[in-house]
């Protein structure tokens, strides 16, 4: 096969996640292409020796005539895999170069690991989750400087979430419970945010943080989405029963239940919660928690209806008709996906009414004030 041959057989290639001038998928894709490449990228690897288990996704260069041999090991069972090896082949100049990321501390690593696989795979829907979830934390709001495992990392961080078990988790407050079996930390740590959460997202991207309604943050944390919104002058407060118990819950225009009722263990006490801060609202409810496939549960230990991680907290993982069950049969109230695992829920019909007649008008975009400060070694590796 010459360059021009290769080029046209690329060219047919439809599957796939193309990144600048390469494209790359997964070995289980190789159904989706043309047998002649098929059997010509199986060729070189036999050729070159390249065992079976040394490489799993396959980057097909569309500006030169190159394969690379990339192995991910933990592509299915990690949600942000890590690279491991790759084997670029040079057809051109029948040379290849191989290099290895076992030491690596930054080491190269994949998302959307659903455009690397065919929509019939049994892991597609659990993929798309995993990037639903990140979209919705605002993760991938610049794709250039997420591609390396300590950038990624930072930018979780900045935006107040943690990876627990390879999937975005925020705590909202510390509280420790007995239970006759079984002690959870129901939460750790508040978690430090340089952004919105992704609920206030939402109510801003619709907007309804335009300075009109009043806000109540329903489990705030330490009240990073209320300084930010204090801000821009907005009139908003918070309650946590760790970091702020002591101020009082009372009625506003829109409150905030945002991952609470995904760590909480006892369905009543969540039911109980969604019922309570609905009590509160005037106008609207956010209501946002954990969306993970059954392929992601089956890893943890179950407990009661959820799951332990292992930072020995409860996770009550739901799909998102399972979210959006849960919380219409609580409150006998519509409940309007705004995002993967994010739910409006009016209490003024008016103000409903108006919303999804305009939901599809050009959404409002949030400009940052308050940034959290950071240590001289985050400054550094901001720059």
């Amino acid at each position: 096969m010459n360059t021009e041959q290769f080029n046209a057989l690329i060219k047919t290639v439809k599957i796939g996640k193309l990144v600048g001038n390469a494209r790359y998928l997964h070995i289980s894709a190789f159904s989706e292409i043309t047998p002649e490449l098929k059997d010509f990228i199986l060729l070189i690897a036999n050729a070159l020796k390249i065992p079976p288990d040394d490489w799993n996704i396959i980057k097909l260069h569309t500006q030169q005539y190159r394969l690379s041999y990339l192995n991910y090991p933990h592509f299915y069972q990690d949600s942000y895999p890590a690279l491991q090896q790759s084997i670029t082949v040079d057809l051109e100049n029948k040379t290849q170069k191989i290099a290895h990321y076992s030491d690596s501390e930054n080491v190269p690593i994949l998302h959307r690991k659903e455009l690397f696989i065919t929509k019939n795979n049994k892991h597609y829907s659990d993929f798309i989750s995993i990037t639903e979830e990140g979209e919705a934390a605002g993760l991938y709001a610049n794709s250039r400087i997420i591609g390396f495992k300590k950038s990624w990392e930072r930018i979780i961080k900045q935006n107040g979430y943690e990876l627990v078990d390879g999937r975005l988790f925020r705590a909202t407050a510390t509280l420790n419970i007995k239970d006759n079996a079984t002690q959870i930390d129901r939460h750790k740590t508040a978690i430090q945010r340089q952004g919105l959460s992704s609920p206030m997202k939402s109510l801003a991207k619709h907007n309804f943080l335009n300075g009109d309604y009043t806000v109540f943050d329903y489990g705030c944390g330490l009240g990073d989405d209320l300084k930010e919104l204090e801000a821009h002058g907005i009139d908003a407060v918070g309650w946590d029963p760790n970091h702020r118990p002591e101020v009082e819950r009372f009625p506003c225009d829109l409150v905030n239940l945002g991952f609470v009722i995904n760590v909480i263990e006892d369905r009543e006490e969540r039911i109980e919660a969604v019922q309570l801060a609905y009590e509160l609202t005037e106008r609207l409810l956010v209501v946002a928690a954990m969306i993970a496939g059954e392929a992601h549960i089956q890893k943890f230990t179950p407990y009661k209806d959820g799951v332990i991680t292992s930072l020995n907290t409860f996770q009550k993982y739901y799909s998102q008709s399972e979210l959006q069950s849960f919380i219409e049969n609580t409150l006998d109230e519509n409940a309007i996906a705004v995002g993967p695992g994010i739910f409006f829920i009016f209490k003024d019909k008016l103000e409903e009414q108006l919303f999804l007649a305009n939901r599809q008008k050009r959404h409002h975009n949030w400009q940052q004030i308050t940034t959290r400060p950071t240590n001289s070694k985050e400054k550094f590796e901001l720059v």
